[in-house]
């Protein structure tokens, strides 16, 4: 998967996050059987950054900690050369500390459980019901798994 990172307008650029999403995005990749060719975006920003994006998209008035936009959501493949462009994720590097914080685990993981979060929704995965959430939880935790990010006590398991 070919993984393009941006950072919004006042954001510190960050080698060390971006190996962290470029390492999820490969295990999603090789877990989930994209090919080489799939495009996926990502976007670091602040709490204000993403609050608006969340209102204006979702009508949520408040930040939140990742959005994922499919290109093809509920779209028939029409061509070639959209075929290989999955999306967009938009993470919020603020909301990822706190949350960091607050589960208790180091701000790596959440962000890594972030990015995969985000990557499910982006194939499809959603958390609207108890059984697509406990589905959804467990791919996850399969990924995260998978590259060493784990918790004993699984917060994400509930």
């Amino acid at each position: 998967m070919d993984v393009t990172i941006s950072y919004a307008e006042g954001m510190k650029t960050e080698a060390t996050y971006e190996e962290i999403i470029q390492k999820v995005c490969a295990e999603v990749s090789k877990v989930y059987g994209l090919s080489e060719e799939e495009e996926l975006s990502v976007l670091l920003c602040d709490n204000a950054y993403i609050h608006q994006l969340n209102k204006t998209y979702r009508g949520i008035d408040r930040p939140t900690d990742v959005l994922s936009f499919a290109l093809n959501e509920g779209a028939e493949d029409d061509g070639e050369a959209e075929s290989h462009l999955l999306g967009d994720l938009i993470i919020s590097l603020e909301r990822t500390a706190e949350q960091a914080k607050e589960y208790g685990h180091p701000f790596e993981r959440e962000l890594a459980y972030l990015t995969v979060h985000g990557c499910l929704h982006i194939l499809g995965y959603d958390h609207m019901t108890d059984e697509d959430k406990k589905e959804m939880r467990q791919e996850e935790e399969f990924v995260l798994g998978n590259l060493g990010y784990v918790r004993e006590d699984a917060p994400y398991n509930e």
